[in-house]
């Protein structure tokens, strides 16, 4: 195919600059090509770390409550191995009440511990505080519930959150900070909701 002169100047001139330059630009391809693959190969192990999770999780809940030895090993496995999705956190749950129902209070705080800082779900997150923070109140550790109590948490919780805040205050005989904490449960709570219900009697316990 013949070229004319300017059609033979650009090409002359596009041979130069690729002589400079090609082998950044395959570079550059390849790189791409590579975050490309890496990038597919981790969402296909992700959903497959996933898929693999679910089964060991649906497993987990089919368990009898009793059953405390096999929840253990069944819900470390997804802790251990399967962290990065959500069933991990809903197992730590999960065998943090089993836990508690079985008198093993400082292995079910570890687990909700782990809920809240690891769990890949902004309810499952809050429920590991809001338990946390009941067991905490049982023991009498008031601060360390308030502590836990203000830690930065999903804004649906915050209703709960306060609540808690006043059982908290309460115990600690501190009436008109509890009465505080009630009433902004009461306006963030539905009061449809039955806890609604239940904080506002607290609050009335209270007196004025």
């Amino acid at each position: 195919m013949a070229y004319d002169l300017e059609e033979q100047e650009q090409l002359d001139a596009f041979k130069t600059w690729w002589k400079a330059n090609g082998s950044k630009v395959i570079s550059a391809v390849i790189a791409v090509a590579v975050a490309f693959i890496a990038y597919e190969g981790w969402n296909i192990y992700q959903r497959q770390q996933t898929a693999k999770a679910s089964e060991l999780y649906a497993a987990l809940t089919k368990l009898e409550a009793s059953d405390t030895k096999n929840i253990q090993a069944q819900a470390a496995q997804l802790i251990d191995g399967y962290a990065s999705t959500p069933y991990a956190g809903r197992a730590a749950l999960l065998a943090a009440k089993t836990n508690y129902l079985a008198k093993d209070v400082k292995t079910a705080k570890s687990q909700l511990q782990w809920a809240s800082e690891n769990g890949t779900e902004d309810a499952v997150r809050a429920l590991g505080l809001l338990q946390l923070a009941g067991l905490q109140l049982e023991e009498k550790a008031y601060d360390e519930a308030l502590k836990t109590l203000a830690e930065e948490h999903a804004a649906g919780f915050d209703g709960l959150f306060a609540d808690l805040r006043g059982d908290v205050l309460v115990a600690q005989g501190n009436k008109e900070e509890a009465k505080k904490a009630y009433q902004q449960a009461l306006n963030e709570l539905d009061p449809q909701n039955r806890y609604h219900r239940f904080t506002l009697q607290k609050l009335e316990a209270l007196g004025s």
